[in-house]
């Protein structure tokens, strides 16, 4: 397998193949129990992620998404929300290091645009992407000290923050 895929941010057009990357690592990988209906975002990447000052990202390789990472900003508070972190089985691992790319590409972004801070919620089953985490400098967060602003998906029980200042 060769290292050849590209990070693109992805708009409306690309609405298809991320559900069809997302839903089936969630529902038949992990069981975890949630559809396309209680993710509505999916469904309009522009609306809900650009518009916020965020942004849509996928790693492509030879034409196939194989990995997403997104942000929903908030600009006013000088943070954001990490959301839809998801990688083909077949793509994981530090030998390719798409989740890193991905990762660095929205690090990046948040340093251009002014945020000082980062936010996500997983589920403790997750247990590669808790370590990712943890090793990209991540600390654990109890649901009740995320700020209120943030996005929480009903199924995630794992909160994590990056200070971004101290990158």
């Amino acid at each position: 397998m060769q290292n050849d895929f590209k990070i693109e941010r992805l708009d409306n057009q690309f609405c298809e193949a991320i559900i069809g990357l997302i839903l089936p690592i969630q529902q038949i990988e992990f069981n975890v129990d949630i559809d396309l209906a209680a993710q509505p975002d999916l469904l309009d990447i522009e609306k809900n992620y650009d518009g916020s000052g965020g942004a849509f990202w996928g790693a492509i390789l030879n034409g196939e998404l194989i990995g997403t990472i997104s942000l929903i900003a908030v600009p006013e508070h000088q943070s954001g929300a990490i959301r839809k972190m998801f990688v083909k089985k077949e793509f994981r691992g530090k030998e390719l290091g798409v989740a890193q790319a991905l990762l660095k590409t929205l690090l990046t972004y948040c340093n251009d645009n002014k945020l000082n801070e980062v936010y996500l919620g997983t589920k403790d089953i997750l247990q590669a992407a808790c370590r990712f985490y943890e090793r990209n400098g991540f600390k654990s967060v109890a649901m009740e000290d995320l700020p209120v602003y943030f996005p929480r998906m009903a199924v995630d029980n794992v909160f994590y923050s990056l200070d971004l200042k101290s990158l």
